[in-house]
C-alpha cells in the first residue's frame, strides 16, 4: 500500500480536567469529601478555609463587664442571704473559725461539727457538695474482655504453672467468650519431661475460668455455655430442672423450634416447656459480647429536611462541606512578583483554585436540586412513613431535573438525608414498583414495611406463611406472588415461620 492522507469524520468525548474534578468531587462522601479539601488546601497556597466570623473585642469586653457585674450581684445576694436576721457571725464564718480551732485541737468531733456546719452554711447559699461525686474525669476507657478476665485471674490464688495454663486458655478466646482452642492443644504447650501436664489439670483451670465473670465464658459450645449458667442458679430455682432437661437433651429440637418433638421426648407438658424456656432465655448465649469494642460508625448528613410552615424545605449541611475562598495576598503577589518562574507557578495555583472552587459549587448545587426534587416526589414518606413510599427510579429524577442517569446515581451514593424520621441514604428513596390491583404501581419499600407490619401483628403461636402474607398484601390490591415475599422476608433478615414459632 502506498502511503496516502486520508480524511474521516467522527465523534468521541473528551473529559477535560476541570471536567474529571467535578465528577471526582461529586461521588465523594462528606466525610472523603473533606479529606480532599484538605489535601487541596496544603498543595495550593491559593486556597484557604473560610473562618468563622466572631464579635470584636470591644463587644467580648462589654460581654465580660455585663458577667463581672452579674458576679458582684451574686455575691452581694448570697451575703444578704448569710447576714439574714441580722446575724452577728455567718454559719460559713463559723464553720471557717471551727475549721481552724479543729486543726489546732486535732480532736474528730470537733471536724465532724465544722463539717456539719459547713455543709449547712453551703446550703444556705445555694452551693451543693457531694463528696462522692467529687472525681476527676481522664477520659473513658474500653476494657476488653481479657483484660477483665485476667483483672480476674491476679486475684484468684494459681500456682506458677496453673496461672500460665489460665493465660494460655483466656488468650484462646474469642470475641463471645468461646474456647478456639482444644485442651489437648494448651497441654501439648506445657507439657516437658520435667514437669508434665495432664489433660484433668488443664481442665481443672478452665473450669476455675467459666466460674469468671461474666459467667460461661470459656466455654467450648453453646451448650456448654447455658448449662454453665444455669448451674449457677440457686437449687431452688422455678422450672430450673425442665430448663437443665431441654439444654441436655433438646437443644437441637429447641433450634428448629420443633415443640411437638420435644413433648414427644421429654413427656413435658406445653406449660412445663413454655416455663422452661422462659428460664432460658434469661440466659446469655455471648457472654464475652459485653466487652467486646466495636468502632462507633458516625454519618455526617449532606442535607437537612424540615417542615417548616407546612412546607418540607431541604437545606444542606455547612458542616458537611467547609467553605474556601482564594487567599488574596497570594493572588495579589501573582501580578508582582518579577521572576517569570515564580509569576507562572501562582498564576497556574491560582487557576486551578478556581476551577476547585467552581466544581465543589458545582457539586453543592447538584446535590441540593436533586435532594429537592427526591423530597417533592416523596412527600407520602416524609408525612405518612414508609407504606406511602412511592415506586421511583433514577430514570425519573434525571428526566425531571435535566441531567443524565449517572450523574444522579454518583450524587445519590453515599450522600446522607436528616429528616424528623431519622437519616436515610439517597438510595433509599429509589425502588422498584410492584403493579395493584387498580391499575396502580406500589413500592417495595411500601411492601417490606406492610411485611414488618404483618408479621409484628401475627400469633407467635401459629405465625404467619409466605402463602398467608402474599394472601393479605392481595386483600389490600397489592399483587405480590409468594416467592417475592419470600425475597423481601429474606432482605429484613426476617426467619421463615417455622423458625418463628414459639410457645411464649
Amino acid at each position: 500500500m502506498k502511503p496516502a492522507l486520508q480524511l474521516k469524520m467522527g465523534q468521541h468525548l473528551t473529559m477535560t480536567p476541570q471536567l474529571q474534578q467535578a465528577i471526582k468531587l461529586l461521588q465523594l462522601s462528606a466525610l472523603d469529601l473533606k479529606q480532599e479539601i484538605q489535601e487541596i488546601i496544603d498543595s495550593n497556597p491559593m486556597l484557604e478555609i473560610e473562618e468563622k466570623e466572631y464579635p470584636d473585642k470591644s463587644e467580648n469586653m462589654d460581654l465580660a463587664n455585663e458577667n463581672q457585674d452579674l458576679t458582684d450581684n451574686s455575691t452581694l445576694l448570697t451575703s444578704d442571704i448569710l447576714n439574714e436576721d441580722k446575724l452577728v457571725s455567718s454559719p460559713l464564718d463559723n464553720s471557717l473559725q471551727k475549721s481552724t480551732e479543729n486543726n489546732s485541737n486535732g480532736t474528730n468531733e470537733d471536724n465532724n461539727q465544722s463539717s456539719n456546719e459547713w455543709d449547712a452554711a453551703l446550703s444556705i447559699s445555694g452551693i451543693r457538695r457531694d463528696s462522692e461525686s467529687e472525681t476527676e474525669f481522664y477520659g473513658s476507657k474500653n476494657e476488653t474482655l481479657r483484660d477483665h478476665l485476667i483483672w480476674q485471674l491476679n486475684l484468684t490464688p494459681f500456682s506458677e504453672l496453673d496461672h500460665s495454663i489460665a493465660i494460655a486458655l483466656i488468650d484462646g478466646l474469642d470475641d463471645d467468650g468461646y474456647l478456639t482452642v482444644t485442651i489437648e492443644e494448651i497441654r501439648e504447650d506445657f507439657n516437658t519431661e520435667e514437669s508434665p501436664v495432664e489433660v484433668d489439670e488443664v481442665e481443672a483451670v478452665l473450669r476455675r475460668i467459666q466460674q469468671f465473670d461474666p459467667i460461661g465464658v470459656g466455654c467450648r459450645d453453646l451448650k456448654e455455655c447455658l448449662i454453665c449458667q444455669l448451674r449457677n442458679y440457686p437449687k431452688d430455682t422455678p422450672h430450673i430442672e425442665t430448663a437443665q432437661l431441654l439444654l441436655n437433651d433438646c437443644l437441637s429440637l429447641l433450634g428448629q423450634k420443633n415443640y411437638r418433638a420435644i413433648i414427644k421426648q421429654t413427656a413435658l407438658s406445653e406449660q412445663d416447656i413454655k416455663e422452661g424456656l422462659l428460664l432460658i432465655k434469661t440466659l446469655n448465649p455471648k457472654p464475652g459480647s459485653d466487652h467486646t469494642s466495636e468502632a462507633t460508625e458516625y454519618v455526617i448528613p449532606d442535607v437537612y429536611v424540615k417542615k417548616i410552615n407546612g412546607v418540607w424545605q431541604v437545606n444542606l449541611n455547612p458542616d458537611s462541606s467547609p467553605k474556601i475562598r482564594l487567599n488574596q495576598g497570594y493572588a495579589n503577589m501573582s501580578k508582582q512578583v518579577n521572576s517569570a518562574s515564580d509569576s507562572q507557578f501562582l498564576k497556574n495555583n491560582l487557576q486551578e483554585a478556581r476551577w476547585f472552587i467552581k466544581s465543589l459549587e458545582s457539586r453543592n448545587e447538584t446535590l441540593l436540586k436533586v435532594s429537592k426534587k427526591i423530597v417533592e416526589e416523596q412527600q407520602g414518606f416524609f408525612e405518612f412513613g414508609e407504606e406511602a413510599m412511592r415506586p421511583m427510579v433514577l430514570s425519573d429524577i434525571a428526566n425531571a431535573v435535566d441531567m443524565h442517569e449517572s450523574t444522579i446515581s454518583r450524587v445519590t451514593t453515599q450522600k446522607f438525608l436528616h429528616c424528623p424520621s431519622g437519616i436515610f441514604e439517597l438510595k433509599y428513596f429509589f425502588s422498584s414498583h410492584v403493579n395493584t390491583s387498580s391499575g396502580g404501581e406500589c413500592s417495595s419499600t411500601a411492601i417490606r414495611a406492610l411485611l414488618r407490619k404483618l408479621i409484628d401483628a401475627e400469633n407467635p403461636v401459629k405465625p404467619l406463611s409466605d402463602s398467608k402474607i402474599s394472601a393479605l398484601l392481595k386483600d389490600q390490591g397489592i399483587m405480590v406472588a409468594r416467592r417475592t415475599v419470600a425475597k423481601y422476608r429474606e432482605s429484613l433478615n426476617i426467619p421463615a415461620s417455622s423458625e418463628r414459632k414459639s410457645l411464649i
